[in-house]
């Protein structure tokens, strides 16, 4: 098991280039169950999150060839049409198998997702949603199992929650819509970037989809869909991770290779903390010169600020001057983080769906334990400003979301190494 050393006290400054969207790029790639032609997905970034979905798939009887960063994968009509626990419990995306598999294959039995632990996460939605539309989903032994064996039938759905839209039901929802009967109405759509994406992938491949990047999505079903070549766009959450770094460290930093309108939101809040930001054409530039003032902060759905990004901002907000107070209003237990930054030295208070920040001059060096891949990232940020050394376990989290962080935060002018963990393992007793 690897660990990250960090030594802090270094800005990051330079440029580096954004890799693919991992939040993009899983659905895209399990879009490639609802043709038997060739799906060829370029920009694919190197990650445990893409491997996984990589073997889920591969175990559905798609074959998979590598060239680089692209990805060809094909599938056949029929196959198996199970997703495993072991592979399925590592990473939630992997649910969005589901849809096309129930819309293609007319059944499915795939395990409930895993992932980053911070709350309940339900898949109501996805059942909800794929159930309107004929799937007969029921939980039993761990699985979502659909044997309904017929085409699925359009129909008005609402993907609504208390917390606002599910990125992940609607990907689900939509791609199965695609071969169902008659019409689909999607209402309270996820409108990230990242089903954009999906949704325009789906077009190319000949579907027929109104709507695209507004909460309503209109559905038209075909009778199948070819085979389609995309190019996966930056992303956005790591290209801000190493902007709000550049901030923090008082550093200068240009992310290229991403949409810098899908940050819009991050931006204005780095601005009013006292940062510098420069919109470019294909990226952002950030710099600081000086300590950062606080500034409260509320995630919400896209376009609002990314619950992705909160615990990185949280770990600017540790030592910046003055108190603030960030609001979680996607995931009200996404705060994981906070018992490892405390063990950094920063001053933080939960108080149910909210932290209140007291920005403190400095951190200290610390031995840290990594919960989650967003939480990770943002004890990576706090290590590049604390005093002395600060060691990160459990970095596959981050693995799972960053591709080789530490090596492109070392070409920034980090000093962070990884080195492989000692075996934790207890000694067997002498008796």
């Amino acid at each position: 098991m690897d660990r990250l050393i960090v030594e802090g006290g270094e800005p990051l400054r330079g440029c580096v280039r954004a890799a693919g969207a991992k939040n993009a790029v899983l659905p895209v790639l399990a879009a490639s169950l609802l043709t038997d032609e060739p799906l060829i997905v370029h920009g694919v970034p190197d990650l445990r999150d893409t491997a996984t979905i990589g073997r889920i798939l591969q175990g559905l009887g798609v074959s998979l060839t590598a060239d680089g960063s692209t990805l060809t994968l094909q599938a056949d009509r029929g196959g198996p049409t199970e997703a495993p626990y072991d592979l399925v419990s590592t990473m939630r995306a992997s649910v969005c198998v589901l849809g096309p598999l129930v819309a293609r294959r007319g059944r499915a039995r795939v395990s409930m997702p895993g992932g980053c632990v911070f709350g309940v996460r339900p898949v109501d939605l996805h059942v909800k949603g794929l159930n309107a539309l004929g799937a007969d989903i029921r939980v039993a032994g761990g699985y979502l199992v659909s044997t309904v064996g017929q085409r699925l039938e359009g129909a008005s759905i609402y993907l609504g929650t208390r917390f606002g839209s599910s990125v992940l039901a609607t990907a689900n929802v939509l791609m199965a819509a695609t071969l169902a009967r008659g019409t689909t109405r999607i209402v309270n759509a996820a409108m990230e970037p990242e089903v954009v994406q999906l949704a325009r992938l789906l077009v190319a491949m000949g579907a027929r989809i109104e709507g695209i990047g507004g909460p309503d999505l209109l559905v038209e079903g075909v009778e199948r869909l070819g085979g389609a070549e995309v190019v996966i766009g930056g992303d956005r959450i790591e290209a801000g991770t190493f902007l709000i770094g550049a901030a923090m460290t008082r550093g200068d930093v240009t992310v290229e290779g991403f949409d810098p309108h899908q940050l819009s939101a991050l931006f204005e809040i780095l601005g009013q903390m006292g940062a510098e930001v420069e919109i470019e054409a294909d990226g952002a530039r950030v710099r600081a010169d000086r300590r950062l003032d606080a500034m409260d902060v509320t995630t919400l759905p896209y376009p609002g600020f990314p619950t992705d990004l909160q615990a990185q901002v949280m770990a600017a907000m540790t030592v910046a001057r003055g108190i603030s107070i960030v609001t979680e209003r996607i995931f009200p237990d996404r705060f994981m983080h906070v018992a490892e930054l405390l063990r950094l030295g920063a001053d933080i208070r939960k108080e149910g769906p909210q932290a209140i920040v007291a920005g403190r001059d400095g951190l200290s060096g610390a031995t840290v334990m990594a919960s989650d891949l967003r939480a990770s990232a943002a004890l990576v940020l706090a290590g590049l400003v604390a005093g002395g050394e600060t060691e990160i376990r459990r970095v596959y989290h981050i693995d799972r979301g960053y591709e080789r962080i530490d090596q492109r935060l070392g070409l920034l002018g980090a000093r962070i190494r990884r080195e492989t963990q000692p075996s934790l393992d207890p000694v067997s007793p002498d008796w």
